[in-house]
């Protein structure tokens, strides 16, 4: 399984999650974006439907209608009723159940640094998982930098 960190420092979630979201449904995947607080996920409702005016990202909140079926569901915890293998974790709040995923991405920002270096280390030593670090460079592209 692969961890993505992603460390927000020039593009906040906003303008990052959609992309990595739209590449996820292209490929044919499906995507679990998790957030605990619910004015969070209902912000990440409304930015998936307007983030571009030329865009079409099909999604819904847990407990809507048809959960399976969407290809991106939006929920407070881990279980993904949609089969999705890929999890974006948009509240900075490393969660170990991520690691039953093919792939996480993980998004931080520098207010939450320290929680993100120690799941980083915490990762370190489990067996199948592969950890990359992103940064952003000064005109916000993203750089592999471990």
């Amino acid at each position: 399984m692969q961890v993505d960190f992603y460390h927000l420092t020039v593009r906040p979630l906003e303008r990052v999650l959609p992309k990595i979201a739209e590449k996820v449904v292209e490929t044919g995947g499906r995507l679990l974006i998790v957030a605990s607080e619910p004015a969070r996920r209902d912000m990440l409702n409304k930015l998936l439907w307007s983030y571009a005016p030329d865009s079409f990202l099909p999604h819904a909140q847990i407990g809507s209608t048809n959960d399976p079926d969407q290809p991106v569901l939006i929920g407070a915890g881990t279980d993904a009723p949609n089969g999705a293998r890929n999890i974006a974790i948009a509240d900075a709040l490393w969660r170990d159940d991520a690691l039953s995923f093919d792939r996480a991405f993980h998004f931080f920002d520098d207010d939450a640094i320290v929680e993100a270096r120690a799941a980083w280390r915490a990762l370190a030593d489990k067996p199948g998982v592969e950890r990359r670090y992103w940064k952003q460079d000064d005109a916000g592209r993203w750089e592999q930098a471990a």
